[in-house]
This record gives C-alpha cells, structure tokens and sequence, in this order.
C-alpha cells in the first residue's frame, strides 16, 4: 500500500485489537481508521476458514463500499474473501457470495438484515464485529436494526466502535455490546483541522444562489463539495451549475446506486469539477485532493460541520470551507462556534450588489470594526485566490 508508518489511530488501535482488547475509537475522517481496525483482524483470521469470521457494519453504500475496496487491497496476498452487502442493487450476486461463504462481511444494516431473515446471511461464526460512524448510523435510525444483529452473533467475540461523537444512544450500546473497551481519542473531537480556513459569508436568502454563482466564478479551485440541506436542493443547484456550463456530480439518497458510483468516480477522477451533496458525502469517503467546500445551507448539527469541512485539507494539505449565512441560520451557526471552540471570520464578496439584510450589520466580523470591514472583504480577482491563507493556483472556472 505504500504506507511507511502508522497513523496515530492505527498505532494505538492496532496493538490493542490484537491482544483481543474491544476498542472505542475517536479521530478526525481521514486518519487511517479503515487501516486501524482492518489490519489486525486480517491478521487475526489467517487463512480462509468458508465462514464468516468478520462483519464490518457502515451506515451507508459508498461507505461499504469503501472499506470493502480497502480490505480487498489489504488482503490482495492471502486467500481470504470479501463481500459487500447493501441495498439499492439486486440480490443475486450478495446471495451467490453469501452461499459460496465469505471470510469478511461489510454491509449496511437493513439489506444485512433482509438476508439474515431469508437465512442466506449466518451470523453464528463471527468472531469480530465493527462499527464504523456508529454516530451516523444512529441519526440514520439504524441502531434497532444493529442491535439485532449483534443479537445474532457470539456473544463470546470482540468489537471495535468507531464514532466521532458519544451521544447517550450510542453509550447505551457500548455498555450492551461491548466488554470492558479501551477508548481510543485522537486529536480534540471538536475541532477542525488547522489547515482548513474558515469564512462565513452573510447574504439574503433571495441572494445565496448569486452568491454562490459569484463565489465559483472568480475561485482559483481544484475541485469543490457544495453542501446542501436537502435531496430536492442538491437537485436544484446541480442543475443551475450544469446550465452554467460546470462539470457537476450530484450525491444523495435518492440517486440509483450506479449513478452514485459514477458521481464519485468521476469526481474522484477528475471529470467533474464540482460535486453537489447531502450529508451523505459528509463523513468517511476518500476522496482527496478537495480545495474548497461551500456549505450552502448551514448543517443545523455543529458535530456535520466540522465532517463536512473535514472534506478538504486532508492529509496534511490547505483547504478552504466557505458557508452561506441567512438570517434564520445564526442560532446554528452560534451553536457551530461555541462547538468548535473559536469565531468564524464573516466576509463579503468583492463587487457582488447586496440586498439588504439584517445580518450584513452583525457587530461580529471578526476582528474587524465596521469602519474598517473592508479591509477584511474577500477579494476574488483575475488569477487571484481568495485572501484568507489557502494554496494559490489551482484552475480558475468559468
């Protein structure tokens, strides 16, 4: 895989899970957790035995998806096998690799659940289970159909938790489904990544779609995730961009799951410049190399911001995360603040005609007094990178 040295996930989870320890783990997306609990139980299981000795449960299908790629490169030298489960696709091929007996099992719940009821899935010969994103995996309603799955395996076997927060729900689960498990937390599970620059820009509602329009037109980018509140507006703005010209992948629930893959090849790939999406973009995928994210609806849970900006400025590099305030959003946007422990400067874009709003007149442009907000205005010119310390370069769009 190229790798040379363990993350600090991996250097903390690694030996843990391979003395049998249950583990709870924290650390910011991108930080190598597939690495981190994948390789010991690789290691663990040894050859392939025609049963089902690992379940790896994610809350979405690109997530599994993912992880499933992962364990096929990790495993690419031994004999052991790999299933991916989940919905949104025929059942042929997952009953054909059920039937035929796999070593690794990664699935989303309720099609796990649809085979274990047709009893194509068997859940007796596991021996080591995961939860990855468990938190999302609860805002997902997905806890009901975990927890009977769980109740369908050894009660003698190990368990790894992977969550970026532990709300109530999810300590109630730990003290149901784990044994005695060593807590894992790397990094502050509030903040940001210090190479993600932070702007929020005011604007009416009538006016974010020209904003957002103004804000592409004059950026130097790579390549930019707009999020978006809703399926129906994630629609919406990829069909304005697409009219203007933008190389557009759409991500939601609603998609088919081809279309789905295809989005996120062809934006991994570079054939699409910009890829608008819901949450479900918002935690685990690996996807690099992303310069910008634009909240275009501010995300009404502070825990979602600090994910979806966490899209950009992976791996060490610089990153921008830009996001549209109207006035109904400033509870959120104070609840975001008091989350991540800091101020988010406020800006206006140069030569974009504001209409009116309440929020232009917010006494907190940070560190900025009114007689001098100008000077902290976001210039967008010709060549020229928005002036809050990010990478310069990158390929100017029209």
């Amino acid at each position: 895989m190229g790798w040379t040295d363990p993350t600090p996930i991996q250097l903390r989870a690694i030996p843990l899970l391979l003395e049998g320890r249950d583990v709870i783990g924290s650390a910011q997306t991108g930080t190598g957790k597939t690495g981190a609990f994948s390789l010991p139980f690789l290691s663990k299981i040894g050859k392939a035995h025609g049963k089902t000795r690992v379940l790896i449960l994610e809350p979405t299908r690109e997530l599994a998806s993912q992880v499933e790629t992962a364990i096929r490169d990790y495993a690419r030298f031994t004999d052991l096998t790999v299933a991916v489960i989940y919905g949104g696709v025929g059942y042929g091929k997952q009953v054909d690799a059920l039937k035929n007996g796999v070593d690794v099992i990664v699935a989303t719940p309720g099609r796990l659940l649809d085979h274990m009821r047709q009893r194509v899935a068997k859940m007796d010969s596991i021996d080591f289970v995961v939860l990855d994103e468990a938190d999302r995996m609860l805002d997902m309603g997905f806890l009901p159909d975990v927890k009977q799955i769980l109740q369908k395996c050894p009660k003698e076997r190990q368990t790894a938790l992977f969550s970026a927060t532990i709300p109530p729900e999810i300590e109630t689960l730990i003290t149901w489904a784990m044994n005695d498990p060593e807590t894992i937390e790397i990094g502050m599970r509030r903040s940001p990544k210090d190479t993600i620059n932070h702007v929020i820009y005011p604007v009416a509602e009538k006016q974010k779609l020209d904003l957002l329009f103004g804000i592409l037109e004059g950026l130097n980018y790579d390549s930019v995730i707009i999020f978006t509140r809703t399926k129906v507006g994630a629609d919406r703005i990829s069909g304005q961009l697409k009219r203007k010209n933008h190389a557009v992948a759409t991500l939601h629930s609603d998609r088919t799951q081809r279309d789905r893959e295809k989005a996120l090849k062809g934006f991994r790939d570079g054939k699409y410049e910009v890829m608008v999406a819901t949450d479900i973009a918002s935690r685990g995928l690996d996807i690099t190399n992303v310069s910008h994210v634009i909240n275009y609806d501010v995300p009404q849970h502070p825990e979602d911001y600090v994910h979806r900006i966490g899209r950009t400025g992976r791996h060490e590099a610089t990153g921008d995360a830009f996001t549209l305030m109207v006035a109904e959003d400033v509870q959120h946007v104070d609840a975001i603040e008091r989350f991540i422990g800091r101020n988010i400067e406020r800006a206006k874009l140069d030569d974009f005609k504001y209409t009116y709003t309440t929020i232009l007149d917010e006494k907190r442009f940070k560190g900025v007094s009114v007689r001098d907000r100008k000077m902290k205005t976001a210039r967008v010119g010709k060549g020229q990178h928005f002036g809050f310390g990010g990478r310069r370069g990158g390929r100017r769009r029209r």
